[in-house]
């Protein structure tokens, strides 16, 4: 019975719900008159969210802020007249393909995007500027709203936009790094999917304000995780501080879905290790019994679950544990070949409590007996399924399986751990070779993107973004999913042309490298070959593989360019 009612609907907060929903960015908390916080909306961020100017105003609220902040959220809802012109020569596949790689300004790209990809993109990876201290450039293709704003340091391009250099000298240094963030993740944003999903990588310079400003953006409940990735073992504390602090060797992932209401819970990621390798790592390693004997099964009785479901319990009348160093001393074999011959019977106990170990041992003697109870979960990883739980013991301990935490493939044994928010165990050594072309510049490694992919449920013929697309790896990592499991997922591609220049030693060793490959030295000229390279790479890797003829290796490529097309605007 639905309880009564006893006020009418708060129309006030569905507003604000429906408001958070198109622009979370505008949440925020304040006080009433008794001093309790509560949620409110920023009616100066959503004046601004509306306006195509700017709009002023310094009352005092929680929020993270920074000098500059507003004219980037209007810069985010400025019309802009570009647009994309095909370019077929750099192509692969151009007529079949599904995939795009865009050259240009990325706040550009994504700002045309919104006509053809709005609400379809299901996950985006972007792996921007650090702003460790180095200079990263971004171009500014908006006119400064304010005279202060002018004061930005940089220099100009032929085309008069701004190419701003972001060093620790400058005294704008976090705010520049933010308004270039804020700006691109606003449109963004609008480019996911419902259930839909961003990761970010990061390094502990910016991951608390790049924290804050996606909390704006997304929607403090929409954060889903953060990440710790093991990086850089043997980098160091960077500068002349390098003796004052611990040497840096983890860097962040940010993820925030779209919306919580439609974001579908993360397929489990898992952790493999060889069981004796394991086993030699953990001094309490439990699975070490053996059900060595299990006959003359009889029904016992059956009971009802809470919800109303049969439980069926029967009574092993012939039994006998082992443990794993007595099967092997029996049948004079090791220890490591008795977990392989008797992989599906190796177990441990538990003492935790369930309603159905409760029933069972109601039910049953407190004699040293063992149990079978056998029923249909309706909800859980089981649900549906027929499922056996064994109770032994005066107090009818549950058994659990070495098979339901580990796998079997051949005679090699693996134990799984469900991986949390603590990733390791990816090689870093050669990953700036990765894809047949070296890149020696933050490149991460495909499996750590394919394992962002496989945390996403159907993800089989999702669209993947990266508006940072560097050296394209994200292309590369498309592509090998696609190869290891038949799915016809899609990427968008967008990266600045930017020439590496022969400022340092290391840029100009990687200079002559790329003049003996006959590679342009361009950031998109590297991307796009590397996907040339890949894609013919993982067609012959896989040439006996059924259905590998069918892969799309191709991709489209795409330059901004002036239009003469009317201004539209996207909100």
């Amino acid at each position: 019975m639905e309880k009564l009612k006893m006020q009418t609907p708060n129309i006030t907060e569905q507003n604000m719900e429906q408001i958070a929903k198109l622009f979370p960015n505008v949440m925020t908390e304040t006080q009433d008159k008794n001093g309790n916080v509560k949620r409110a909306i920023d009616f100066d961020l959503l004046k601004q969210s509306l306006s195509s100017v700017l709009v002023d105003n310094a009352d005092e609220r929680y929020r993270l802020d920074w000098p500059g902040k507003k004219d980037a959220l209007l810069k985010a809802n400025t019309p802009i007249t570009k647009t994309l012109r095909p370019c077929r020569e750099d192509s692969v596949n151009f007529d079949s393909t599904e995939n795009v790689y865009i050259e240009g300004d990325n706040f550009e790209v994504l700002k045309i995007l919104q006509e053809s990809y709005l609400g379809k993109i299901k996950m985006i990876y972007i792996d921007p500027p650090y702003n460790t201290g180095k200079d990263f450039i971004y171009k500014d293709n908006f006119a400064a709203k304010k005279a202060d704003y002018e004061e930005e340091l940089g220099t100009t391009d032929e085309e008069d936009n701004k190419l701003f250099k972001n060093t620790d000298t400058n005294g704008r240094f976090h705010s520049d790094w933010l308004s270039m963030m804020y700006e691109r993740l606003v449109v963004a944003r609008d480019l996911l999917k419902e259930d839909g999903v961003i990761f970010i990588s990061i390094d502990d310079n910016e991951a608390h304000n790049l924290r804050g400003i996606c909390d704006e953006i997304f929607g403090e409940d929409n954060f889903v995780n953060l990440i710790s990735l093991n990086a850089k073992v043997s980098a160091g504390a960077s500068g002349g501080g390098e003796d004052r602090k611990l040497k840096k060797n983890i860097e962040y992932t940010l993820v925030y879905c779209r919306s919580y209401e439609f974001w579908e819970p993360i397929t489990p990621i898992y952790k493999e290790t060889k069981l004796v390798d394991y086993i030699h790592r953990i001094k309490s390693f439990k699975y070490t019994n053996v059900i060595y004997k299990c006959e003359n099964i009889n029904y016992f009785s059956t009971i009802k679950a809470g919800n109303n479901e049969d439980i069926v319990i029967s009574k092993v009348m012939d039994y006998e544990i082992k443990t794993v160093k007595q099967v092997a001393k029996i049948e004079n074999i090791s220890e490591e070949k008795v977990y392989q011959k008797y992989f599906d019977k190796i177990m441990t106990t538990t003492n935790a409590q369930t309603s159905i170990r409760d029933r069972v041992w109601k039910e049953t003697d407190n004699e040293n007996n063992m149990y079978i109870a056998e029923y249909v979960p309706k909800s859980g990883k089981n649900k549906g399924l027929k499922t056996q739980l064994f109770f032994m013991g005066k107090q009818k301990v549950l058994v659990i399986w070495l098979k339901d935490t580990a796998i079997k493939t051949g005679n090699d044994i693996f134990k799984r751990e469900k991986v949390g928010t603590f990733w390791d165990g990816f090689s870093w050594i050669n990953v700036t070779k990765e894809g047949s072309i070296k890149f020696q510049n933050g490149k991460k490694p495909i499996a750590l993107i394919e394992q962002f992919m496989r945390m996403i449920p159907d993800n089989s013929n999702m669209i993947v973004m990266d508006f940072f697309a560097g050296s394209a790896t994200v292309a590369h990592a498309v592509m090998q999913y696609n190869s290891d499991d038949g799915g016809n997922r899609k990427y968008v591609l967008a990266q600045l042309p930017e020439e590496i220049t022969p400022n340092t030693k290391d840029n100009k060793d990687y200079l002559t490298y790329l003049e003996a490959e006959k590679i342009s030295p361009i950031v998109t000229e590297i991307g796009k070959e590397r996907i040339r390279r890949a894609g013919k790479k993982i067609l012959e890797d896989n040439q006996d593989k059924a259905g590998i003829d069918t892969l799309d290796i191709g991709f489209r490529v795409y330059k901004t360019d002036s239009s003469n097309m009317k201004e539209v605007y996207y909100h």
